[in-house]
Order: C-alpha cells, then sequence, then structure tokens
C-alpha cells in the first residue's frame, strides 16, 4: 500500500489537528501485572530515554519475557557510556533483550561522523564546525567529538539484540526496530519530514507484531511542554494503514509518556525520564498474545 505526504508534513502540530477529526485517541491507564503470564502469552517491559541515568532509578525493573529499550540509553553515545549500559543490562533478569538507538547515541549514527570527519572543510566554508552548530545538551564538545569517534561500538551492546532497522522473532512475534526520526537539534538518526521519513518507513515490513521506533508517530505520546507535537505524520500513516502492528513502543518525547491506543493499535510512550532529565517514569508492561497454537516453550 501506497502511502502519500501529508501536505502539513512540516507542521505537524497542524497536520494533527486535521488528521485527528477523523480519529480517535483513547487514553489507557495500566497497572504492572500481578499474575503470572498465562501459557500463550509473553510479558513485554518497556522502556526508553534513560540517558545513563540506570543507576539513579529508585525502582525494580519487572520481571518479564522480553525487555524493549527504545533508545537514547546513552547521553551522547560515548564509549563508557555504552559500557555502563550493556553492564546494566546484563543484570536485568529477563531471556530476550532488545535494543534500538536514539537520537543521544551519536556513535551508532554512521551518517553522523561524516561531519566531524571533515570538520576543516566545513570550517572554511561556515566558519565552524558541527560541534558548533549543534545543541550540547549539558554534554561537553570533547565528548560529543569523542562519541562519533568510536568504531565497531555495536560490539559493546553484547547482552542484548541491537535493532537498526532489523526485525526479530520470538516466540512466533516478529519485532522491528528503527532509530530514525524527523530532524531534531541536528541530532543522531535524523531525517528530514515527508519523503526522507517515508523511505525509512517503507522499510517496515507489515508482518510485525511489535514496532519499536525512538520517534512517535504524530498524534500519540508526541505533545511537548510547549503545545507543539514532535511526531512524524507519515510514520502515524504507515503505522495504522500499512504495518498495522498491534503494539508500537517508542520514546523520545518525555512528557508523552503513557499509553494510548486508536482503538485497534496500542501506542507505547516508555520514556524513563520526565521532561527535566529525571528517571523518575515507571517501565510499561504487557501481556501479548502468541500466534494460534504456539506456547513459550514451542
Amino acid at each position: 500500500m501506497k502511502i502519500d505526504i501529508h501536505p502539513l508534513t512540516n507542521d505537524p502540530t497542524s497536520a494533527w489537528k486535521e488528521i485527528s477529526k477523523s480519529q480517535r485517541v483513547i487514553k489507557i491507564n495500566t497497572k504492572p501485572p500481578t499474575t503470572d503470564v498465562p501459557a500463550n502469552k509473553v510479558r513485554v517491559v518497556c522502556m526508553s530515554d534513560t540517558h545513563s541515568l540506570t543507576h539513579h532509578i529508585k525502582f525494580d525493573i519487572p520481571d518479564g519475557d522480553i525487555f524493549i529499550h527504545a533508545g537514547d540509553f546513552t547521553r551522547c553515545g560515548k564509549l563508557d557510556e555504552v559500557v555502563d549500559f550493556n553492564e546494566w543490562l546484563k543484570k536485568l533478569p529477563h531471556k530476550h533483550k532488545l535494543v534500538i538507538a536514539g537520537n543521544h547515541e551519536l556513535s551508532f549514527d554512521h551518517t553522523f561522523t561524516h561531519p566531524f570527519q571533515n570538520a576543516s572543510a566545513c570550517c572554511k566554508k561556515t566558519g565552524s564546525t558541527l560541534l558548533d552548530e549543534i545543541p550540547t545538551l549539558g554534554n561537553s564538545k570533547e565528548s560529543l567529538a569523542e562519541a562519533v569517534k568510536t568504531e565497531n561500538i555495536r560490539q559493546y551492546l553484547s547482552n542484548c539484540t541491537y535493532l537498526q532497522d532489523e526485525c526479530v522473532e520470538l516466540y512466533g512475534l516478529k519485532i522491528y526496530g528503527t532509530p530514525w526520526q524527523p530532524e531534531f537539534c541536528k541530532w543522531a538518526f535524523n531525517v528530514k519530514r515527508g519523503q526522507a521519513c517515508l523511505e525509512k518507513w517503507e522499510q517496515i515490513p507489515e508482518c510485525v507484531d511489535i514496532l519499536v521506533t525512538h520517534t512517535p508517530p504524530v498524534g500519540h505520546g508526541d505533545l511537548c511542554c510547549s503545545g507543539v507535537r514532535a511526531g512524524c505524520v507519515e510514520l502515524l500513516a504507515t503505522v495504522q494503514q500499512r504495518v498495522k502492528p498491534k503494539y508500537h513502543v517508542f520514546g523520545h518525547v518525555h512528557e508523552g509518556y503513557g499509553i494510548t491506543s486508536d482503538g485497534r493499535i496500542i501506542f507505547v510512550n516508555a520514556s524513563t525520564c520526565d521532561i527535566n532529565y529525571l528517571p523518575n517514569n515507571q517501565p510499561i508492561v504487557f501481556d501479548v498474545a502468541l500466534p494460534k497454537g504456539r506456547t513459550k516453550e514451542d
């Protein structure tokens, strides 16, 4: 199915005002399950946007069959941050751990390293380098430069399955992960709204049960405190019209934490950090029915 570019794609706030006239958003309030998981279901535990603050988390991480982290597990993707996160993952009890990157994982985006490698040329043309143009968000420019120089960074995530435009099948469920998002502060995995974003979403197969992106779709968990929506218009269209997963897990917009639904798909903003970058939000847990005839022992 072909997805068209929305005429208001570059203004997601206005686009949602138009789109919302023909669909609903149901707010879902849930508590972590307290009973055992039935044999025909698996328990999924979701977090996102921990920003190297896992040591400051004051709550227990619920056990489950699958753990999902939807990106921004570091502050800027430095090697020591990645190693620390990997050690934290090792302590989690979940049998399967899936992780994608977010815009803070500079070292994971190979397209982001190029401007730094050519910083002198950039400086000659503009009088500045990319380091001068991106917001540091509390990181030193030295830390940012160090982060993007790290090679083969994926090898340091040895205690999980890292997904970057990839699909994995667990218990008969297909789970696809992708880190891209509409341009945001010139950080990692940024692409222009509209066609460039859509080309990333076109890589998502239609048979996905759980979709994991870093960015939210427009209208679900994407409302910023400023009143502006940051979600992707074409992602919402792709999810609703073509992919149609049971669950769509993401983060990125901290203040959008929570669960919503359009009546068919469950949208999960699992941002652990709140708007003040404090890891106060509990993991979001849900039980997913396995394909007919399948059990966890298969």
